[in-house]
């Protein structure tokens, strides 16, 4: 049997990792896992030389859930990615939402059992994230980003949602320099030292002032990380509505409208690196 997931990535609005509350949305560039059954035995492999640690704490996690030995049954994955890894535009929650649905997808119906709904779904991909060392806090809101495109304000501590809806579509600008900076490597502590401005960025998301929240906190997380937060501002000079790091970086993010979106890729040219176009992502995870 043989399935395929396509998993968009998504961009931060606030990064959680301060005050536990934040806030994502999902984006057109994603990754996509084909799956299929095989007589034993976990493989993984992928088009980008990432480790398979997460790939395959993902199956295991299904395989515990559903009682599955790997002796008796196995998993064929590959992957293919428009996401740059380590970036800040969680690679690693579409990874495993698309691996978590689609070997779950194999196994319930192989065996006849109680497919995982989306909400277990995602549960599973976060504690397969967390066990990897690949995300601080778990990751829900860009969990949920990616999993239902669109929009979230959330509760991570909780893992809960505050807000979830969908985002006006608007074209996405990407600037990717030339280094990585993993989630899982950063210091949390001295993201914390600026948490009450992180709070007040939050509070502009809770009442859908995206744009607002985003650029405070891309300002904020900048100076805290080390990263040159005139990127950000060279693209709002240029006519983005909003614009800020996404994750822990490396990459900015901008939010365009058709009018500003060459004046912006004009701006980022400057830098080292590349930027990439993509857009609002409203459709999520989605079976192939």
């Amino acid at each position: 049997m043989k399935k395929t997931v396509r998993s968009p990535g998504s961009a931060t609005i606030i990064n959680a990792i301060a005050t536990g509350f934040g806030s994502a949305f999902g984006i057109g560039l994603d990754i996509i896992c084909d799956a299929k059954s095989t007589s034993e035995s976990i493989t993984c492999s992928n088009d980008v030389g990432a480790d398979d640690k997460l790939m395959k704490l993902c199956v295991e996690k299904v395989f515990n859930h559903y009682d599955i030995n790997d002796s008796d049954f196995g998993i064929d994955l590959k992957t293919k990615s428009s996401l740059p890894m380590a970036s800040g535009l969680s690679s690693s929650s579409a990874s495993s939402n698309a691996i978590v649905k689609a070997v779950s997808s194999i196994v319930s119906e192989e065996f006849n059992l109680k497919s995982l709904n989306d909400m277990e779904i995602i549960n599973m991909a976060i504690d397969a994230s967390l066990d990897a060392g690949v995300t601080i806090t778990g990751s829900f809101d860009d969990a949920t980003a990616s999993y239902f495109g669109g929009v979230v304000v959330t509760d991570n501590r909780k893992r809960e949602f505050i807000l979830k809806e969908k985002m006006e579509e608007h074209p996405i600008l990407v600037y990717m320099p030339n280094f990585y900076s993993k989630s899982g490597d950063s210091n949390p502590d001295r993201m914390k030292l600026l948490s009450s401005l992180v709070e007040t960025a939050f509070e502009f998301a809770k009442q859908k002032n995206y744009f607002k929240a985003l650029n405070l906190n891309g300002l904020i997380y900048s100076a805290t990380l080390g990263f040159d937060s005139k990127i950000a501002v060279d693209a709002l000079e240029a006519g983005a509505l909003a614009s800020g790091l996404s994750g822990t970086g490396s990459s900015f993010v901008a939010i365009v409208s058709d009018d500003s979106i060459d004046e912006v890729k004009e701006t980022w040219s400057k830098y080292e690196g590349r930027v990439l176009e993509t857009c609002v992502d409203n459709r999520g995870c989605q079976l192939l």
